[in-house]
């Protein structure tokens, strides 16, 4: 057996495993292990690993214990957790009430929903200008819709009246022009039209209950469209024509398939791609492991590389696969075969019992110590991170401190729709606010975690037309299903979230805005984002509900460096997966350089150049302009000694449930 040894971080504990019998059980503390091993790019910094392994002892200090390398199940041992003050007894029985009643509302604060429609109920009933606003409209829309009816069958105009709004496919076939069902049709989009006006530009109502509450009348509406039930929907009674009323029969047998799935805790629908095969297939090795991440290294495909590698840092609300789907739309095997050095996190499926774990931890176990390990395996060597979505904004919290103690660390810094401003987050910040927050703080301080099932439903409410009632309709009354997808399977594989990240999350950034505004802490300093000097490339997406692309675009206003900003086709995940061989991809793109004047949004929309395809090449490039010379793929993989493979890719911890 080779003498070589494995730095292998197991659960409670950090152990050194040799291969000779002398070595083999040897415990030691990490400040002891490796003291010449932490590289910063250019230079060695013994003091760092000295404080960082102070670090890691400090959040992992339990009893030693033998190695557990069976981490796909239950029985991963989990984090020490700090402790926490324990609740009064009212504290207590508030958390069990409102536990218990977060399971009725899906997570929702009756109080929060209360005192949104108190604000606009009230201003309108002391608006009695409004009131009558509104009732000359409906008077008016009603004689307009009664004109529009009694018109003779040749004189018949469709969408006479009103049409269904940019991106509202539910009316979209050619059945929906058939005079009856245009009626049904219209009449809907006028109410919820109605309804719209009546929801805003109230004088006196905040715009954040406003929001609220045309969000909320928008969902109850969508119950009721005509396209949600049979005998109101063209293209069902077309298909029960067609086929003989087979449709329904079909739709009844998804429906029990999906019951059944739902009762074993499968996910419905079409059977997964299977992750390592289908999935997450490109080659590589897990070259580190602690007790919250996995790290991944891929293996060169070309003969000569990129002397810098590129680590990147996905979300943990999500597997990190997204980023390396089928083979035709990997970004990583995309980046592998263009030469580049790439390195992936691979975040561990929180329990319950990791229910203390914070946002700093996961900089610190994650994006802190990954960093540390690639300046063993690539030493001397500055590093090209990316971040997608929640792991964006943890980059760019990690990489304006290093800007501060160790410059020089990072050559570049990218931002997938990834948002470190959050006061136009979107629709997410609808239920942000201190009573929501308070709310599910006490239901996951219960239970530990916030559940896969719910953080699932939060996002398809934002888009609850595509994501719920279309494929109700499309599976239960049409009696069809979605042909499989890698992103479908991959939307299915959802992850759990810390009750005290989650918290961190939601009050530090969403509520407070803490980073934008310089009050978020690290290791007791203020981080700024106007540290971040490296180049930037930024990628927003025009129909992303999660990170919308003007919030995304606030990083022009926080970092003192050249930014290259691209606005994509597509949504939050679809224009981030837009590998070159598919059609239809186009993206805008501006470069701005750190002293040159701010360019606002709607000034960016007219400036920026229009490019059909891919934005995935012009990010090549960009990470070209920014490297070195090439080297030969051999010297940038070889290892340090006592450095090794804990497995191939991709990992054990990306399979966990």
């Amino acid at each position: 057996m080779s003498s070589r040894a494995i730095i292998r971080p197991t659960p409670r504990s950090w152990r050194w495993v040799g291969s000779d019998s002398a070595s083999a059980e040897r415990q030691r503390p990490a400040s002891e292990q490796m003291p010449d091993r932490k590289i910063d790019c250019a230079r060695a910094h013994p003091a760092r690993a000295r404080r960082r392994a102070m670090t890691v002892h400090a959040i992992l200090d339990q009893p030693t214990t033998p190695a557990n390398d069976d981490v796909t199940g239950a029985g991963t041992p989990a984090l020490v957790q700090p402790e926490v003050a324990p609740l009064t007894g009212a504290e207590s029985l508030d958390q069990l009430v409102h536990a218990a009643m977060a399971r009725w509302t899906g997570g929702l604060s009756p109080a929060g929903l209360a005192l949104a429609f108190a604000d606009w109920q009230l201003h309108l009933a002391a608006s009695p200008g409004k009131r009558l606003q509104l009732a000359l409209n409906a008077l008016a829309e009603g004689a307009r819709f009664a004109r529009m009816v009694s018109m003779p069958h040749a004189a018949w105009q469709p969408w006479f009246m009103v049409k269904p709004q940019p991106g509202d496919n539910r009316f979209a076939g050619q059945d929906w022009a058939l005079p009856a069902f245009n009626i049904m049709a219209q009449a809907f989009l006028l109410g919820e039209q109605w309804w719209h006006s009546a929801a805003s530009g109230l004088h006196g109502v905040s715009k954040a209950n406003a929001a609220v509450v045309d969000f909320t009348v928008r969902q109850c509406l969508d119950v009721v469209a005509p396209s949600n039930f049979a005998f109101s929907n063209p293209e069902v009674l077309r298909e029960a024509m067609d086929s003989g009323g087979g449709n329904f029969v079909s739709g009844w047998h998804n429906w029990l398939e999906d019951c059944r799935d739902l009762l074993s805790a499968k996910p419905p629908g079409p059977a997964p791609f299977v992750v390592g095969k289908d999935v997450a297939a490109t080659k590589g090795k897990v070259v580190y492991r602690n007790e919250l991440i996995e790290l991944i290294q891929y293996a060169p495909a070309t003969a000569d590389v990129c002397p810098e590698p590129v680590l990147i840092v996905p979300a943990w609300i999500m597997k990190y696969y997204i980023l390396d789907l089928s083979p035709q739309n990997s970004l990583v095997r995309f980046l592998v075969e263009r030469g580049f050095t790439v390195f992936m996190i691979s975040w561990r499926n929180p329990e319950p019992a990791d229910r203390e774990l914070g946002l700093d931890h996961y900089r610190k176990l994650g994006i802190d110590a990954a960093i540390d390990v690639i300046n063993q395996l690539v030493p001397e060597r500055p590093i090209h991170a990316a971040g997608y979505c929640l792991g964006g904004t943890l980059l760019a919290i990690a990489a304006a401190r290093l800007q501060k103690e160790r410059p020089g660390c990072l050559c570049s810094v990218t931002l997938l729709a990834a948002q470190v401003d959050f006061t136009d987050a979107g629709e997410l910040t609808l239920f942000i606010n201190e009573s929501q927050v308070a709310f599910l703080e006490d239901m996951m301080r219960q239970r530990g975690v916030l559940e896969t099932a719910q953080m699932a439903g939060a996002f398809q409410l934002l888009r609850s037309n595509d994501m719920i009632w279309s494929r109700l309709v499309r599976d239960y009354l049409m009696g069809e299903r979605a042909a499989p997808s890698d992103l479908m399977s991959w939307n299915a594989d959802a992850t759990r979230m810390p009750y005290r990240m989650h918290s961190d999350y939601l009050r530090k950034l969403f509520l407070n805005n803490d980073l934008a505004e310089g009050r978020y802490l690290v290791d007791g300093q203020p981080v700024a984002l106007s540290d971040l000097r490296v180049p930037m490339f930024a990628v927003g997406t025009v129909r992303d509900h999660v990170a919308p692309w003007r919030s995304v675009h606030k990083v022009h206003l926080l970092a003192d460096a050249d930014i290259t900003f691209v606005l994509a086709s597509g949504g939050h995940n679809a224009g981030i997966v837009a590998p070159p061989s598919e059609e239809g991809r186009s993206y805008q793109l501006l470069e701005k350089k750190a002293d040159q004047p701010y360019v606002g949004p709607d000034e960016w929309l007219r400036t920026a150049v229009n490019r059909d395809g891919s934005w995935w090449l012009e990010w090549v490039r960009f990470l070209t302009a920014h490297s070195g010379v090439w080297v030969p793929a051999q010297s940038v993989l070889h290892a340090p000694e006592g450095v090794s493979s804990l497995g191939d890719a991709p990992g054990q911890y990306v399979l966990q449930h």
